[in-house]
């Protein structure tokens, strides 16, 4: 807004000094660079993103299996600060499991099961890589996407905010500048410019 708000110093004015056109210059630029260069940042960041994220995401769908675990036995609840079961509703036990590999060969140990009270023989799903170690939910494509657009948005609002810190600053350091030389000019005026006479 202020960067717009800089732009009224334009107008015929016989008081427009030097520096007031040089600040609607750079409100101009500012406002140029918010409303064309920062959305334009935007994409670009996004389509990158998307282009990245959906490639990592067709990597997992291909490397990430889901296999079917059978409980061992319990081990007890998760623990309420495992990241691995932040952001989950459902409760999520600890339990010694058997799995298969996706090349057939067994495996077991301590996992996650999304079981509220475990007993030996039930049966949960899980995912592994290809050599059964367990692995995450591969990405899917619109998750991809929210990611993408979120970044690009974020490089939007990143571009914006510097831009007007840029202009800020500038516009800060010429006011300083200003009220060094207004001083310069009182104290070439001399300490009794305000009485009767002198100068005259």
């Amino acid at each position: 807004m202020r960067a717009v708000t800089g732009l009224w110093r334009w107008r015929r004015n016989p008081l427009c000094r030097a520096t007031d056109l040089a600040e609607a210059w750079v409100a101009l630029v500012a406002l140029v660079l918010i409303t064309v260069v920062a959305p334009l940042t935007g994409a670009l960041v996004g389509f990158v993103a998307e282009d990245s994220l959906q490639r990592a995401a067709r990597m997992e769908q291909h490397t990430h299996h889901p296999v079917m675990a059978t409980v061992v036995r319990p081990l007890g609840r998760a623990p309420e600060g495992d990241p691995d079961s932040a952001g989950a509703h459902e409760a999520r036990s600890r339990v010694l499991a058997d799995w298969p590999a996706p090349d057939g060969t067994a495996h077991r140990g301590p996992v996650l099961a999304d079981l509220k009270s475990p007993h030996a023989g039930d049966h949960f799903g899980l995912w592994t890589d290809p050599q059964g170690r367990i692995t995450t939910r591969p990405l899917d494509s619109v998750t991809a996407t929210a990611h993408a657009v979120l970044a690009g948005f974020g490089a939007a609002l990143l571009t914006a905010g510097l831009v007007e810190t840029a202009r800020r600053l500038i516009v800060w350091r010429m006011v300083r500048r200003r009220y060094a030389r207004w001083e310069q000019a009182w104290d070439r005026a001399g300490p009794d410019w305000g009485k009767a006479g002198t100068g005259s």
